[in-house]
């Protein structure tokens, strides 16, 4: 599912950027009203702040509402009520308020796709063709990652993670063999408002180590974080592809 996310400020973009990534969706950012409407590529739900610097995100919202009926939710740190009516009666879909949390936002987005089906399947239906699924991501030989049903396999068998397995991992895979501080990490697949010990980020570390081993290793950085690499095969291959 591709999404365009419009927003100004650039830590919580990029962490509802990942959050998203991490659970299957394709994301465009804009941080601006005229980057959003002069954006050219084809997307499936907007997701939209009302707090823009060049205009207001209401009439962002409805000059994209006119063009057409992509499913658009609202993010905004405005809790005034007034605002989420008339977001609503411009024609948004859904209003989330600041701070949120990305499962959340997923929540209301698969919501307002659910509510949008019957007239994408009618298109669909009417075109005689259906999108195909995409390609789980492969990771050397033995390791693949289905971001779309969160599921991950090793040697072909399924692996059951527990949920913040799944997503450390998933969050690690993004970026094979950079260094991801125990603060980025904490924030993307935890909450972004986490406060407290990262104890439990050694924990799930460990089992990810365990339960995949020979497939990835996860190096521990004294005093920064994690660095997670693919095991290259016997022929030299192990990068990031598609199968």
């Amino acid at each position: 599912m591709h999404v365009l996310l419009v927003e100004d400020d650039e830590p919580v973009a990029q962490s509802l950027r990942r959050g998203l990534i991490r659970y299957g969706f394709e994301v465009d950012w804009v941080s601006t009203g005229a980057a959003a409407l002069a954006h050219p590529e084809p997307y499936d739900v907007v997701l939209l702040d009302l707090g823009l610097p060049d205009t207001d995100g209401l009439d962002v919202c409805k000059a994209l509402r006119e063009r057409g009926d992509v499913p658009i939710i609202v993010i905004s740190a405005r809790s005034d009520e007034t605002d989420r009516v008339v977001g609503l009666e411009l024609g948004a879909d859904d209003y989330v308020s600041k701070p949120f949390g990305v499962r959340e936002v997923i929540a209301r987005i698969r919501a307002v796709m659910r509510r949008a089906q019957p007239r994408t399947e009618a298109t669909a239906s009417a075109n005689g063709a259906a999108p195909a699924p995409p390609a789980p991501d492969r990771y050397g030989s033995r390791l693949t990652v289905d971001r779309k049903a969160a599921r991950v396999r090793l040697d072909g068998e399924e692996v059951a993670l527990a949920p913040k397995e799944y997503d450390l991992l998933a969050f690690l895979t993004e970026e094979p063999g950079a260094l991801m501080s125990r603060e980025q990490i904490m924030e993307a697949v935890w909450d972004a408002n986490w406060f407290g010990p990262t104890k439990t980020l050694d924990v799930h570390v460990a089992a990810l180590r365990r339960k995949l081993k020979g497939a990835i290793t996860i190096e521990a950085v004294r005093g920064v974080g994690f660095r997670l690499e693919i095991v290259q095969d016997e022929g030299g291959e192990g990068d990031r592809g598609v199968s």
